[in-house]
């Protein structure tokens, strides 16, 4: 979703973080049509995350060679499939994707890593439009986070 933010912070000039705040909040109005709860966990994981984003961009390293960036993206999608393991596990509320996910997962008996990929995909068309950036990065995790998460 990453690119999602990027493409929308590209469109309106405020950063990655406050966009992302934004879109958690359009995310979180989904979840009315699928009777999805919040709890703790979600406002936390809306605000956080998007403070976070902006503050760590800044001191993130940027690997230059190819075989780094792959294991940077490799090692991110490890690391949020934990996470999201954890907190979704302790029921605490899931982040407004995550309760996306889980939501439309009840709805619909889909698989969980079917729809994290679907909706990560779907988030990398539109980011794109809006003129994110794609690079082979954004597409391994949009296919494999799904995978992780569940």
């Amino acid at each position: 979703m990453v690119l999602l933010h990027q493409g929308l912070a590209f469109k309106t000039g405020y950063t990655i973080g406050i966009t992302t705040f934004f879109v958690s909040v359009a995310v979180l109005l989904l979840w009315f049509p699928l009777k999805q709860k919040p709890g703790i966990g979600t406002i936390l994981n809306a605000i956080l995350i998007s403070v976070i984003l902006d503050l760590s961009l800044i001191y993130l390293p940027y690997p230059k060679d190819f075989l780094f960036q792959f294991l940077q993206v490799l090692i991110g999608i490890f690391i949020i499939g934990i996470g999201s393991g954890f907190y979704l596990a302790e029921n605490l509320g899931p982040g407004p994707r995550d309760g996306l996910m889980t939501g439309l997962n009840k709805q619909t008996n889909f698989s969980i890593s079917f729809i994290r990929t679907l909706l990560e995909l779907s988030a990398v068309g539109i980011g794109f439009f809006l003129g994110g950036k794609v690079g082979i990065g954004t597409l391994i995790y949009a296919i494999g986070i799904g995978f992780s998460v569940s």
